[in-house]
């Protein structure tokens, strides 16, 4: 069992699904950037598409996304300006998709009929590989009859289910009500459709929740057998998010025990014959993650850990972030504004960052540490090795020259070991704690 060191676990560190962050955005960066990055892409070269719906059905207290809950009118309105937007991109990029990604909010805002319009899209404006994979977030409450089918039909072949917990009280806790049986039976009936690969998302440092409930999730989680498992700590910034004023600060666990379910999620997904992949996802020995990282080609970008890297990862929709060589581009995030773009035919890009080497460099590093837990620093960097010594002397890292080794005790604190390179890092800043 990892120690707790409580001066550590309580620090705020970026979650480095990119490096520079999206603290470092700023309003420099936009459309005609984005054209160009666009345009740079190779032919025929691999590129990560992710698609945004910013809607769902119910808003849950916990939920940092960018989501709201929209009547008909503006999923109609959502939809034909992501027709749009979807045209004026593939009328620039050449590349080839690898990866196809739909997130949120919830995509199953959306009805399945219009999903599959969109991926009728995808494939009439865009160059896809026959074996890319495509995957959809889905909220369980949201799946009506008939939709696994649908979706199936139009080519999904991986769904990850926001379970978050299965606590009753603790759902009643994060607005989120939704039974052990809601979830079999949608699992249950994606498989009965072909759909084989099955993710889950769960959540620890819930109010209310203590280390028992965790660990009777996972227990019935295991028992519907997911392909892969995200277990992702709660981030209470309610001063940022209002929606999270809805949960009290004295319903929170603590650090110590949000530690404990933390190292508790570890030790019963291993047990149960998951891989533990970076710091907060699991999968069986036989899925597409597990063997990306026994393999050292995991990746992490906007939707946290991931397989396929590509030449660039693109968004589409309101908010949705875009990583090119040397640039960082998000899309607007106000819905008006950005509806009346996409359907101008303007590509929707407000704010971002641009890359220099010295920050691809640092990317480099931060994500095989985040990935492998193994990094050769190079040599412009070994200035921040001596911030590693306090965590070697407590056994969080092993450092041989430059080589920089995060043990089994370090892994709750990877992000934290990876912050060290980390160079437009000021304090205080909103981030997420350390675990």
């Amino acid at each position: 069992m990892p120690t707790f060191h409580p001066d550590l676990a309580a620090l705020p560190v970026p979650r480095y699904t990119s490096y520079p962050t999206a603290a470092q955005f700023h309003a420099g960066i936009g459309a005609t950037e984005q054209a160009r990055a666009l345009a740079a892409v190779p032919e025929g070269a691999p590129v990560s598409l992710y698609l945004h719906i910013p809607f769902c059905r119910q808003i849950c207290w916990y939920c940092g996304c960018n989501t709201g809950v929209a009547a008909s009118d503006r999923l109609r309105r959502y939809e034909k300006a992501l027709l749009h937007e979807i045209a004026t991109v593939a009328g620039l990029l050449k590349g080839r998709l690898v990866a196809i990604n739909f997130g949120g909010g919830s995509p199953n805002a959306l009805a399945a009929p219009v999903l599959a319009r969109i991926l009728a899209a995808l494939r009439h404006d865009f160059d896809i590989a026959a074996d890319a994979e495509i995957a959809m977030e889905l909220d369980p409450r949201a799946i009506r009859p008939g939709d696994a089918a649908a979706l199936a039909a139009a080519g999904v072949c991986r769904v990850s289910m926001g379970v978050q917990t299965f606590a009753p009280h603790v759902q009643a806790l994060i607005n989120r009500i939704q039974p052990f049986e809601t979830i079999a039976a949608a699992a249950a009936e994606f498989r009965a459709a072909g759909i084989n690969a099955i993710n889950f998302d769960l959540m620890y440092g819930l109010p209310g929740q203590s280390v028992i409930d965790l660990s009777e999730t996972i227990a019935q989680a295991i028992s519907l057998k997911p392909d892969r498992v995200a277990v992702f700590g709660y981030a209470h910034m309610p001063s940022a998010i209002s929606r999270q004023r809805m949960i009290s600060d004295l319903d929170l666990p603590g650090p110590a025990a949000r530690f404990a379910m933390s190292t508790t999620a570890h030790r019963l997904f291993t047990a149960a014959g998951y891989d533990a992949i970076g710091f907060d996802h699991f999968a069986l020995p036989h899925d597409s993650m597990a063997v990306a990282a026994r393999d050292q080609r995991l990746i992490r970008n906007f939707q946290g850990y991931a397989t396929e890297a590509g030449t660039a990862l693109i968004g589409l929709g309101a908010t949705a972030i875009s990583q090119f060589p040397g640039l960082i581009v998000q899309n607007e995030k106000h819905l008006g504004q950005w509806e009346t773009a996409a359907n101008a035919g303007h590509l929707t890009g407000t704010r971002g960052v641009g890359v220099n080497a010295d920050d691809t460099q640092r990317s480099q590093v931060i994500e095989r540490l985040l990935c492998d837990g193994l990094v050769e620093v190079p040599e412009p960097l070994a200035d921040a090795l001596p911030r590693l010594a306090p965590h070697a002397a407590r056994g969080l890292v092993r450092l041989h020259g430059r080589q920089v080794a995060i043990t089994p005790d370090g892994w709750p604190y990877a992000r934290l070991i990876a912050s060290a390179f980390d160079a437009h890092l000021k304090a205080p800043e909103r981030h997420a704690r350390a675990v």
